[in-house]
């Protein structure tokens, strides 16, 4: 029986506190929605009492793909990531103040996993939001949302009471296969991405300037559907598409 206090929770309750903390998107998954999660990894994995996963996301700017120098974009994504940390810390927080207990999910923290010899989220961030409806994780690893594109940076907490789950949506890209071919160290030419020649090409110190960017992300920006509805303000250039992903 729920106590007085966690009796008035609902989603949209959830999806206000989240917004209000300044999500520009957020979700609901079931648990069942995690059955083929690997091995460890699963939610109940990492909190047992887990019902729901909440997934929530912040828009990436847009401008930062279109620079010439590495710079923007490598600072905005290492200061998104902590304040994405703080929200879901401070959205577990005050879901306790309602009774019910949240477990927050680090945004970019990976960890060994012997089993498939690969890096891994203890939850994966792209699963969670797929499972709560934000959008479908596209030909290129990356999550597609109809607002904003792949310019998405996800956050979840695991949540000990059940919510009302929201749909999940249509499969959004279509395979066309330009981030494969965009790729300069084919990291994608298998179903699975390459996960440490992508890691080993983007991510590293620069010999000129001896510090640490992140070079590519070439696949993120060839992507017909990498702006979403919510970015079709933005001129068409020669360094982005023209689809809005989400009209």
């Amino acid at each position: 029986m729920k106590n007085s206090r966690e009796a008035i929770i609902s989603s949209e309750l959830v999806k206000k506190i989240m917004h209000s903390l300044g999500a520009d998107m957020c979700g609901i998954a079931s648990i069942d929605r995690f059955d083929d999660a690997p091995k460890g990894y699963h939610p109940t994995d990492v909190f047992p009492l887990c019902k729901s996963v909440i997934s929530f996301g912040c828009r990436f700017p847009v401008g930062t793909i279109l620079c010439d120098s590495p710079v923007p974009y490598t600072r905005v994504r290492n200061s998104i990531t902590p304040k994405m940390d703080a929200m879901a810390l401070d959205f577990c927080i005050e879901m306790e103040k309602y009774g019910v207990m949240c477990v927050p999910i680090p945004t970019n923290e990976s960890q060994w996993d012997e089993n498939t010899h690969r890096w891994r989220s203890v939850i994966s961030q792209k699963h969670a939001a797929q499972a709560a409806g934000l959008g479908r994780i596209g030909r290129h690893t990356l999550l597609i949302t109809p607002e904003f594109g792949s310019m998405i940076w996800l956050g979840a907490v695991l949540c000990s009471m059940e919510l009302e789950a929201d749909e999940m949506k249509d499969e959004i890209c279509t395979n066309c296969d330009l981030c494969v071919k965009s790729c300069p160290v084919n990291a994608l030419e298998q179903a699975e991405i390459k996960q440490q020649v992508c890691w080993d090409h983007a991510f590293g110190d620069d010999e000129m300037t001896k510090a640490w960017r992140i070079s590519c992300h070439k696949c993120r920006d060839i992507c017909p559907y990498n702006l979403g509805s919510q970015n079709s303000f933005i001129l068409t250039t020669d360094k982005t598409s023209t689809s809005t992903g989400g009209e």
